[in-house]
């Protein structure tokens, strides 16, 4: 069975074709399990996200979608959310949702993965960044607010990367996605970044099967012609780590199925 739930609508903004057209690329591709995880609104950077009057109208768009297409595909519905302390909205956490998946943009202000804003890293110490962001990466995971925990190691997406080794700095965020009982994701969407690999690396991957963490896999999709896309080296990526079943969400509750 296929999995992807990672991916986008027009409603954030920087995102470009129809429900309809992101369905009938999935059903093209073949996957099975669908899901739509636009971004969340929130009092922050209204620029790159839907708003909280237009939650309604995604809802309606998803399940439209699920109704028409039932019985081809299955879709869920969800949000990525970013984690940013102090921003974050019980209109979305308490959502009637498939799944949440937490995600960290924001080291303070700073849209660290925005091409806009990439000229901060030469002002800063990439090992601490990278730190940073683990560390945001472990408060989400212990908020008991998440699934999923969206694109592990984003903060490498330009390629300025820590001299320190990666494991080490990641490991206590494993560590709390473990013991939150989330879901990973395969995120194929570096591919399509300077970085040019998947998030997270294999090493990362590797390290997280040791802590029991599941997977589930995302295309991250902008645009249709994104979904699917490197597929078949996020499984490779998947069965390398030892992985032999991914997960996907019904109603805030995790099935497995084989790869």
């Amino acid at each position: 069975m296929k999995i992807d739930l990672h991916n986008h609508t027009t409603l954030c903004n920087h995102a470009e074709g129809t429900v309809d057209e992101y369905v009938q690329a999935a059903i093209a591709a073949g996957i099975d399990v669908f899901g739509f995880s636009d971004h969340a609104p929130m009092a922050f950077d209204p620029k790159y996200r839907m708003q909280f009057e237009e939650m309604e109208h995604y809802h309606a768009m998803v399940m439209d979608a699920r109704a028409k297409y039932e019985g081809s595909i299955d879709i869920l519905f969800g949000y990525e959310v970013d984690y940013l302390e102090g921003h974050m909205d019980e209109r979305v956490l308490d959502a009637d949702v498939d799944y949440l998946i937490g995600s960290v943009h924001f080291l303070d202000d700073w849209g660290f993965d925005n091409p806009e804003f990439i000229g901060q890293y030469a002002h800063e110490n990439i090992d601490v960044i990278w730190e940073r962001y683990f560390g945001q990466v472990e408060a989400m995971a212990k908020s008991g607010h998440f699934d999923i925990v969206g694109h592990l190691d984003l903060i490498k997406v330009f390629k300025f990367m820590p001299e320190r080794d990666i494991v080490s700095i990641a490991g206590s965020a494993l560590d709390a996605v473990a013991a939150a009982g989330m879901t990973m994701e395969i995120n194929v969407a570096g591919y399509r970044k300077p970085v040019a690999e998947a998030y997270p690396s294999p090493e990362l991957l590797r390290a997280a099967f040791e802590r029991g963490i599941p997977v589930t896999f995302g295309s991250d999709a902008h645009a249709p012609g994104q979904i699917g896309l490197f597929r078949d080296e996020a499984e490779a990526l998947a069965r390398e780590a030892g992985y032999t079943e991914c997960v996907y969400f019904r109603n805030r509750k995790a099935y497995s199925t084989p790869l």
